[in-house]
């Protein structure tokens, strides 16, 4: 939709209904399909064993503010189709893994993608389905002799699984999500009159205040005859601000209020007090000392614990990395081993729609495979009983556990939800604060640090590498042994090696907390949320950040006058 079309004073998407009508193009879908099935043969007699088509319908806004002024808007709607095709059987078929063709070359493309008519018009959404399943049916007879001809010049794998999981059919039409109506206008000056807050700060140099709506939509159709229709929507408003310290130290906070509706987003006092706490920050992050790299007992508290679950074990525990000959495999033979501490749990469960009260972004009712959403009990009392499944199986799991999940046009692999960390050794927040200073006096240091927030971090799986993370922190403070008050600090990152790292915990808080994001991997961006208590530790390293070295602007910012 273009800009131009956007200047009413209010905009209203069509709604679909209330009722679980189904949509016309499941009908036109499941033709297609069909027809493909009994007719796709290649030049050897080669024909598809499985086709899988995913549509997804999103209808999106979004806004930006900066001091006060509009910075950008788009209102948009997209309908992308998916098709899956595997040639051979679910023992062996085009999706193997070439082993040499490098980290992404060894499994291929990803599922083909391509815009579909947004007015339902059966001919030319017959023509765009057709022409992307013969190209992905060209690309898949191809890859298969590729697959049987690499196993023949290489050694035998580490992994023989299938590569494909059966799975009993999935049928479910449910209703139409509907974008809610809402007054655009009114959206507008929302977020202008929360930037504006940030005049009356002429040392924070960049910020933006930003709205985005998402109303998302699924229709998939397989030949194993799942049949579904579901969808979700998600609205954020986000608040970043940065700075420059004098040494050249490029400084920023951001904050982000999260809910599956318009409605369940905090109201203008609310969302005003996080935009001071914001400035708050980031303004005595210019005055902060720069903290020396160093290795201590430490406090992640609760939604910090949670991204750094995320990015450090999270990840290590997705289904495809155990059966990658490319990849560190941390625990790919770990089952039935401990590898937290026993009063540690772990649950990965995109089913639960909120915890405490508080949406969750991980939620789905089916992954991109037509498998349900749900629980899976990656670790009991500190003991490795599962991975995050998708349909590939891997050693001893023949199974999907619903967490096959892709971004469209990225190839499916296991994937987080929302990860859960459960714990049955937690005290109140301040008493797990005094075991900080205890633990600091027991090891003879001055202080311990706190990690407040952590906006996200990367971590290295892959054997060419090292089986290593970093974690990137907002907000530090010192924790002094001798009663000091808590120090604010900066410069610093967090760095280690996980199974290092989970072997320090030592106990936990009874304050679990809800994080909300979107992770990038292999499979392309999903969303995701982690919940965990505040967790202290014996041991974490941190190193230097990486530091600019220009130093802050010559002029004065033009919003400074305004305060004169």
């Amino acid at each position: 939709m273009l800009a131009g079309l956007l200047c009413g004073p209010a905009l209203v998407w069509a709604k679909a209904g209330q009722s679980a009508t189904e949509h016309p193009l499941l009908q036109i879908m499941e033709s297609e399909l069909a027809l493909s099935m009994e007719k796709l043969v290649g030049p050897d007699g080669t024909g598809p064993y499985f086709i899988q088509y995913a549509v997804t319908d999103e209808k999106s806004i979004s806004l930006a503010a900066s001091l006060g002024a509009l910075t950008s808007e788009n209102v948009d709607h997209s309908r992308v189709l998916g098709v899956d095709v595997r040639c051979g059987d679910y023992a062996l078929d085009n999706t193997r893994q070439i082993r040499g063709g490098g980290y992404y070359g060894g499994y291929g493309r990803g599922g083909v993608t391509a815009a579909l008519p947004l007015n339902d018009d059966p001919m030319a959404t017959r023509h765009a389905i057709w022409l992307v399943t013969d190209e992905e049916f060209r690309s898949a007879v191809k890859r298969l002799a590729q697959v049987k001809a690499n196993l023949k010049v290489k050694v035998e794998e580490e992994d023989p699984s299938d590569d494909f999981s059966r799975e009993e059919p999935s049928v479910h039409v449910g209703p139409w999500a509907e974008a809610p109506p809402f007054d655009l206008q009114r959206l507008r000056e929302r977020v202008r009159k929360h930037s504006r807050l940030f005049r009356d700060h002429p040392a924070i140099y960049n910020s933006m205040v930003t709205l985005t709506g998402r109303t998302t939509n699924n229709l998939m159709v397989n030949s194993e005859k799942s049949r579904l229709q579901f969808g979700r929507g998600w609205w954020r408003l986000g608040i970043r601000a940065s700075t420059i310290a004098e040494d050249g130290m490029e400084l920023w906070q951001y904050k982000s209020l999260d809910a599956h509706t318009l409605e369940g987003l905090p109201g203008d006092e609310e969302i005003a007090e996080a935009v001071k706490q914001v400035i708050k920050d980031v303004q005595a992050l210019r005055e902060a000392p720069i903290v020396e790299p160093y290795i201590g007992p430490a406090i992640l508290m609760n939604r910090a614990s949670g991204v750094f679950f995320h990015e450090i074990f999270g990840h290590r525990i997705e289904g495809h990395r155990q059966k990658d000959v490319e990849e560190g495999q941390t625990f790919a033979k770990k089952i039935g081993q401990q590898v937290l501490p026993t009063f540690l749990s772990i649950v990965d469960d995109p089913s639960q729609r909120q915890f405490n009260g508080v949406d969750l972004n991980g939620f789905y009712e089916f992954d991109d495979e037509c498998v349900p959403g749900q629980p899976a009990r990656i670790v009991e009392n500190g003991v490795l009983k599962t991975f995050l499944m998708s349909r590939s199986p891997t050693r001893g799991f023949t199974k999907s556990n619903g967490h096959g999940r892709r971004q469209p046009g990225a190839k499916v692999v296991g994937r987080q939800g929302n990860l859960i960390i459960e714990s049955t050794k937690n005290v109140p927040f301040d008493e797990l604060r005094t075991m900080l200073i205890e633990e600091c006096r027991k090891q003879e240091k001055e202080f311990g640090l706190l990690f407040k927030d952590i906006s996200g971090g990367f971590t290295t799986t892959q054997r060419f590498g090292p089986q290593a993370f970093k974690v990137i922190p907002l907000v530090v403070y010192r924790v002094y042994a001798d009663g000091r008050p808590d120090e604010l600090v900066r410069g610093v990152d967090i760095v280690g090696t996980p199974l290092t790292c989970f072997s320090e915990i030592l106990c936990t808080a009874d304050d679990p907390g809800v994080f909300n994001g979107t992770c990038g991997a292999r499979s392309g961006r999903v969303p995701v949320a982690a919940v965990s208590p505040s967790i202290l530790v014996a041991q974490i390293e941190v190193e230097k950040k990486r530091k600019a070295q220009d130093r802050p602007p010559i002029l004065d910012a033009p919003i400074a006058s305004e305060k004169k």
